[in-house]
């Protein structure tokens, strides 16, 4: 007898493989469930205890992607570092607010389903998940061809976490003279990747690029696909301790748009964050790029974080916390006074 979904896999969905894929991935979800997660995975939604404590808890929710990347790590078929950008990604963008993660939901689009791809993707996921104490307590895999190109996938990752309402950050309590800390990013982390791919020739052959993603470029001794790959750093272990003694006036985690797009979303009016771009040194495949695709300093601050994953704000006499706390810290810059609408300046920024 012909199989029922036989003519649905002629035309390009396979529901059998993405039966099969979802009961080989159920352990690993499973292993991210902790006392609250009500219900396993496989009904028409995901059951969470809500937290309580003395005072109004909050929810607070995020939604993203890592966009282009998940086309350099199809190119080298190594997907599980794009399960942990995927959560730790959100993590930050949550964390940012002083929000603690409670549970992820994950959604894996692909023209045709490649197990083995959506397997590492699941394994990123769930170890991800297990290092910041997050459930994940669903998600969808959707096969779509005609919309995506055949050997593509896309991501995104839906979190809900939770703070007490008098404990949310949002940098209202900024003050001229605070100190900016940032930490330190472990490269791209997931954003900016289109312009990296247009600089770096990564466009082209697929077999040529591919080669040039196996070599080392010069002075370091990873090769540029391990460089492009490297996961996005969750930033909750080191910023939670700083959130329990409640030094934290602003963070800002640094994604798209770069420094100053990120922490002038927290700057309040007739304030300037004043960033010293002297005070640290970008990693290095921020240099290639820019100097490979000839990309002039202020579109590079403006893409890219330039080494910078998150940012701090505090009191001078708190500074010490920060930077005692997280071997990577060092001090960015200060809150100071401003006359005009200008929320973020770069000090040291060249037009070269």
């Amino acid at each position: 007898m012909p199989s029922p979904t036989g003519a649905y896999r002629t035309a390009g969905v396979d529901i059998d493989a993405a039966d099969l894929a979802k009961d080989q991935i159920a352990a690993r979800v499973a292993a991210t469930h902790n006392a609250s997660v009500l219900r396993g995975i496989g009904l028409f939604g995901g059951f969470f205890r809500a937290p309580r404590s003395d005072g109004d808890v909050v929810l607070v929710s995020s939604a993203d992607s890592v966009g282009t990347k998940v086309l350099i790590a199809a190119l080298l078929r190594r997907h599980v570092g794009i399960g942990i950008d995927l959560v730790n990604h959100c993590v930050n963008d949550i964390l940012a607010c002083g929000a603690r993660p409670l549970f992820f939901l994950d959604y894996y689009a692909t023209p045709q389903l490649d197990p083995a791809a959506l397997h590492q993707v699941i394994e990123g996921l769930t170890h991800a998940c297990q290092e910041a104490g997050c459930a994940l307590v669903g998600g969808e895999t959707a096969q779509l061809p005609g919309i995506y190109q055949p050997g593509s996938y896309d991501v995104a990752g839906f979190i809900v976490g939770a703070v007490d309402e008098q404990q949310i950050i949002d940098g209202a309590r900024i003050r001229e003279n605070d100190i900016i800390i940032g930490l330190r990013s472990d490269g791209l982390h997931t954003n900016g990747f289109t312009l990296a791919r247009a600089a770096l020739g990564l466009d082209e052959n697929a077999d040529d690029v591919r080669k040039q993603l196996d070599r080392e470029p010069a002075g370091s001794d990873e090769t540029l696909g391990e460089l492009l790959l490297r996961p996005h750093r969750s930033y909750l272990a080191a910023i939670s301790p700083l959130l329990e003694l409640g030094i934290v006036k602003g963070m800002a985690h640094i994604t798209g748009g770069g420094i100053a797009g990120n922490v002038g979303r927290i700057i309040p009016e007739g304030l300037v964050a004043e960033i010293d771009l002297d005070s640290w040194s970008p990693n290095p495949i921020f240099r290639l790029i820019q100097e490979r695709g000839s990309i002039p300093a202020p579109e590079m601050y403006s893409v890219f974080n330039m080494g910078i994953g998150f940012v701090v704000i505090v009191n001078p006499d708190d500074a010490t916390h920060v930077l005692t706390g997280s071997s990577d810290a060092c001090v960015i810059g200060r809150i100071a006074a401003s006359s005009d609408q200008t929320k973020v300046r770069l000090a040291g920024l060249k037009d070269g």
